[in-house]
């Protein structure tokens, strides 16, 4: 029997629920003034865990130097009304990044962490579009001046798997 949908769960990331392909965009250095790009291709599959107030997002990430897998978790807190979202990267699996939190407004989810860059303070900025009628995207940033400058360094665009 398929568990059901709480009641008053959030919708903001239906969008993003099913198997994609995903066209990866990342710079090769963060904030190191870099401008070299690495492109490649990734495959996620989305479903909705916790009665609708997660998800967990399984990756496939083709990076140049070689295949990873990675896991975003999410889970929704129905007193602020904000999401969560942790990386579990499979090259290091005994570690959960930072949480980015945040909420959407308009179809535009927008999340931050405080976190550290070999050894300095920074912040993390998670942008989600849903894109209705067409593909989301995501998109990080880094800021090591408390946000007065940001330097996007990954983005996706997902394309969904038609079943």
């Amino acid at each position: 029997m398929p568990l059901t949908i709480a009641p008053a769960a959030p919708d903001d990331f239906d969008f993003i629920i099913g198997d994609w392909r995903v066209k990866h965009r990342r710079l090769n250095e963060r904030l190191a003034e870099c401008t070299e790009w690495a492109c490649f291709d990734g495959l996620s599959s989305t479903r909705k865990i916790m009665g609708g107030l997660g998800n967990i997002e399984d990756n496939l990430l083709g990076f140049p130097e070689g295949e990873v897998r990675a896991v975003a978790l999410r889970s929704f807190d129905r007193t602020s009304r904000t999401w969560s979202i942790w990386w579990l990267d499979g090259r290091n699996p005994h570690q959960l990044d930072v949480p980015v939190i945040g909420r959407f407004t308009d179809a535009v989810g927008t999340f931050h962490a405080r976190d550290t860059l070999r050894g300095a303070p920074i912040d993390v900025r998670f942008i989600w579009k849903a894109n209705p009628g067409g593909s989301p995207t995501w998109e990080q940033a880094f800021s090591p001046d408390a946000g007065r400058t940001w330097e996007t360094n990954w983005t996706m665009e997902f394309l969904r798997i038609e079943s």
